[in-house]
């Protein structure tokens, strides 16, 4: 299987265990009450979302990346779009962030 499948499946897992957030609103929440372990934001969102999301992460010390189209995120997530979500769970943060290494695809900032 492919690693990008891979890293979809374990948002699905993450999200049928109750374990992630999705929407700005929500992601931000989680940023900011410390429960977010892993931020994920689409590749497709926008620049001012990224550069948000980014300055958020980087102040409040949660790890980042910039991976998949927001409908692949959706998709993965039960929903029809999503540009940005989190991951609230350490085991599920570590295994993408893992996956998204193997990956090479796509930006990872702590």
């Amino acid at each position: 299987m492919e690693n990008r499948q891979k890293v979809l499946n374990l948002i699905s897992l993450a999200m049928k265990a109750g374990k992630t957030v999705s929407g700005e609103f929500s992601t931000e929440k989680a940023v900011k009450s410390g429960k977010a372990r892993l931020v994920v934001v689409s590749e497709e969102a926008s620049d001012n979302t990224r550069k948000m999301f980014a300055n958020q992460c980087t102040y409040y010390r949660v790890p980042i990346c910039f991976f998949g189209r927001k409908d692949e995120l959706g998709h993965s997530m039960g929903k029809e779009f999503r540009a940005s979500l989190a991951i609230m769970d350490e085991g599920f943060a570590n295994a993408l962030v893992k996956q998204m290494n193997i990956n090479g695809g796509s930006k990872y900032e702590s």
